[in-house]
């Protein structure tokens, strides 16, 4: 049972990096530091939204609409955030 934990754990670390980068990258596209005509660039980000917004899309049918300010992706490190501590304050189950 250890291992299922720690497979769990892993899981939402890559979700969290893969997050991390996206709103990173948005943000370097945003300011133009990153320029999405470049193949590589553009390749990095298409993938990365394909990866997240079935995930986004889910959370913005709830939210309220916030012209100009994405909350979803807040909403979705909340979650990895509670996810965590609930793996963590559960471990005996899994050991």
């Amino acid at each position: 049972m250890t291992s299922l934990y720690q497979i769990l754990n892993l899981i939402l670390d890559v979700a969290w990096f893969i997050m991390i980068a996206h709103i990173i990258m948005s943000w370097l596209i945003n300011f133009q530091v990153l320029n999405l005509h470049q193949p590589m660039v553009a390749q990095i980000w298409y993938g990365l939204n394909r990866l997240l917004e079935p995930l986004y899309s889910r959370i913005r049918r709830f939210l309220p609409a916030t012209p100009g300010l994405d909350l979803a992706p807040l909403v979705a490190f909340l979650g990895i955030i509670v996810l965590r501590i609930i793996l963590r304050n559960n471990i005996a189950f899994f050991l």
